[in-house]
């Protein structure tokens, strides 16, 4: 399967040229949903079987199999039913093709403000360095300048993050004109500067490299010994007079300060850039990223009041200084255009290893189910990487009256202290402010949710993948990193699917039932690790006992268990080729989806249900975007990284000892005493086999390696023992 043997066909027609087309796949659905109906054939005989074909055993064990029997009935009715729900995004996917040669013609210059979102937290996890990074890359966006605001919220309220960003204005002043001059891609200086194809061969390039050189060495000295230096404090007095003596990351009142008037340096014609840190104290919830994002909303509306916004992480740089005139594309156009609320462009990486060592990419889910949201009615907000309406994403439904509301006096707001005041803790008291307006409070996704509520207001949505990724951020580079950011997405969007805003409830007669059917693939993330631990455990298990689960390898009802094993998984290897990925990669994927499956989902899982019952709180967990130069090593050799203590990893290492041990004991059964197990429990060694394959890293980082990154020997001692337990327990039954 190749793109090159699908024909796309035009949807988006009309008497005056559009400024995009949305495309259907039509040879490569129809395959498909053959496909898709034999498996669903074979999953249907899987299940009579299970409920009309008795296993000869001894009579000894029958109320204990009829148990099991009954249990593994359960389970692969859910796995069916699931697989059902992931199907749903492969239906109807659509592609957007965007022409913003005609925006051009058409609008020129006269494009509506823009303003850019760049959030940030916490200046060790989150480097100063990379952050204005991201900020720079913005600045130089393919877009007027005195169109554009970039907004940094910095809810560390840290001055080594301020003062990075004082430094960026200045070096702005040189690289955005450098970058418009020579159509620079990609437009942050790190990303392009590291480039071989940077073209450095020019007496400009070589000076801009200089200066980047010279800014960063400051920023990360500073950075280093943690604080700023003192002719910067002198320099940029205005700014670090705002921080009182006693002022913590959680104990402070706002500071804003606008660094670059965009609108009024006309012989420098760069954008606006204004430092944003709301205020924070004790005694108030802030709501984490939605706070942030709702207190840029307020603040700017008072400056720059861009109709259309763009939230990006502070780790996600401009690589595709274009990715603004294709969103408008969408958001102009005449005819479709105006019933769409926002515009996600997928979440890419730069510095994944060649086979994408933690499946961070998720290529299947960029490049495939997220074309079939859009056409059941548009993606989610993912929180990065995303094209506002203003109106929308403060409340407005579709079809009000748009209004575009004017700003005021920048400096007559500032001397009279209003506009900070819309940053303050108290702010949104007795309002709707993370309710009816802005950015929804109460989860750990909040994007999903905010997305949600927008399409329920009668949007729609657009997903767009422009041949150059528009945005490339940094992915998780340890393992830990990964399982604790999937942690917080599965719990996230599993609060969703139980509280007052589940598409399954909220959604009815709002959006259809396609799109409620997709919210729904992931929001059982998290009660999906519940079927497959157990039906993992009780296939070694009872391996190791010796209890037949499968059809013998001969019978003919062995037919539909192997076909829907072989057919799906060599359909997804042939999805992921198709994505752009690795063979070695796919693998790399499949080991990852376990992990998920068996510990963050099943954590997400646990986290819900103790909120739901009011023993924990939600924690907003920030993954860390630095790693130690031995750490970064051991990546780039797509060696796995453990190194620390988890209850995670101790999930992890207990169910592939258990996985090894129940395969061991079997094959020295079968070299030593039953030949027959091969006949009566061939599924099983395939299954435990394969489990024990996946895990290789896993015990190589347990018992081979003595690296930093190798798991903590009481990690390994403490699942050695559990499984031993547990293989010991069953021997007894």
């Amino acid at each position: 399967m190749t793109k090159e043997d699908n024909r796309f066909i035009p949807v988006h027609e009309g008497d005056r040229e559009p400024l995009f087309e949305t495309r259907n796949r039509t040879g490569g659905v129809i395959a498909f949903r053959v496909f898709a109906a034999s498996v669903f054939a074979s999953i249907c005989s899987i299940w009579f079987y299970r409920l009309t074909v008795p296993v000869e055993i001894d009579e000894n064990q029958t109320g204990f199999l009829r148990f099991i029997r009954l249990v593994m009935l359960i389970l692969e009715i859910w796995f069916g039913f699931y697989w059902l729900i992931i199907q749903s995004l492969r239906w109807n996917p659509v592609w957007r093709f965007t022409s913003t040669d005609t925006l051009s013609r058409r609008h020129g210059n006269d494009l509506p403000k823009l303003d850019v979102f760049v959030c940030t937290a916490d200046p060790v996890i989150e480097p100063p360095l990379m952050v204005v990074n991201t900020v720079l890359s913005t600045l130089a966006l393919d877009y007027p300048p005195e169109k554009l605001a970039v907004y940094l919220s910095d809810d560390g309220g840290s001055q080594l993050t301020f003062y990075a960003l004082s430094e960026a204005a200045e070096f702005a002043k040189t690289w955005v004109p450098f970058c418009k001059k020579f159509d620079v891609e990609p437009r942050s200086p790190a990303a392009y500067l590291s480039s071989k194809a940077n073209g450095l061969d020019t007496a400009e390039a070589v000076e801009v490299a200089e200066l980047y050189k010279e800014m960063a060495d400051r920023i990360e000295t500073a950075t280093k010994l943690r604080r700023v230096p003192e002719e910067a404090l002198f320099k940029y007095g205005d700014g670090f007079a705002q921080w009182d003596s006693d002022a913590t990351q959680r104990n402070h009142g706002t500071i804003l300060q606008i660094l670059v008037d965009g609108r009024k340096e006309k012989t420098v014609s760069i954008p606006t850039l204004v430092y944003l840190s709301r205020e924070k104290r004790p005694e108030h919830h802030h709501n984490f990223k939605a706070g942030s994002m709702n207190a840029l909303l307020r603040v700017s509306s008072k400056i720059s009041c861009g109709r259309i916004i763009l939230s990006l992480d502070c780790d996600m740089y401009v690589n595709n200084s274009k990715s603004a005139r294709e969103a408008l594309c969408i958001l102009l156009d005449e005819k479709q255009g105006k019933e769409i609320a926002f515009v996600q462009f997928p979440q890419f990486y730069d510095n994944l290893t060649r086979n994408d060592l933690y499946g961070s990419m998720m290529r299947v889910i960029a490049h495939v189910e997220f074309n079939g949201l859009d056409g059941n009615g548009g993606p989610f907000y993912i929180g990065t990487g995303c094209f506002h309406r203003r109106d929308v994403i403060c409340g407005k439904k579709y079809g009000d009256d748009e209004e575009e509301e004017e700003s005021e006096e920048v400096q007559e707001i500032l001397e009279s202290e209003m506009i900070k005041a819309l940053a303050n803790c108290t702010y949104e008291k007795n309002s709707q402010w993370g309710k009816e307006m802005g950015v929804k409070y109460g989860c750990p996704v909040e994007d999903i949710v905010t997305g949600l509520s927008i399409q329920c207001r009668g949007w729609k949505s657009a997903y767009l993948t422009p041949k150059r990724k528009a945005f490339l951020g940094v992915a998780p580079t340890n393992l830990h990193q990964m399982l604790v950011q999937q942690r917080r997405w599965s719990e996230g969007n599993f609060q969703i699917q139980l509280s007052e805003y589940s598409p399954v409830w909220f959604g009815q007669g709002k959006i259809g039932l396609g799109l409620i059917v997709g919210y729904c693939c992931y929001g059982f993330w998290a009660p999906s690790s519940l079927p497959l631990l157990v039906y993992s455990v009780l296939t070694s298990l009872c391996l190791f006992k010796g209890i037949p689960l499968f059809p013998k390898v001969l019978s003919s009802w062995f037919i539909p268990f192997g076909y829907v094993t072989v057919a799906a998984n060599a359909y997804s290897l042939a999805e992921f080729l198709w994505c752009g990925g690795t063979l070695r990669g796919w693998w790399n994927e499949q080991r990852m989806w376990l992990y998920r499956r068996t510990s963050s989902f099943l954590f997400g899982f646990m986290d819900t249900v103790l909120k739901k019952l009011g023993v924990s709180e939600s924690a907003f967990a920030i993954t860390a975007k630095v790693a130690e130069e031995e750490a970064a090593e051991r990546y780039e050799k797509e060696v796995m990284e453990f190194g620390v203590e988890s209850p995670m990893f101790l999930l992890l290492g207990t169910l592939g000892m258990l996985n090894l041990f129940c395969l061991a004991a079997a094959i020295m059964r079968l070299v030593m005493t039953s030949r027959e197990d091969v006949q009566t429990m061939g599924m099983q060694f395939v299954i435990t086999g394969l489990l024990v394959v996946l895990n290789l890293p896993l015990y190589e980082g347990m018992l081979l390696r003595k690296d930093k990154g190798k798991m903590p020997l009481s990690v390994t001692v403490k699942s050695v023992v559990l499984a031993l337990s547990a293989c010991t327990c069953i021997a007894f039954l």
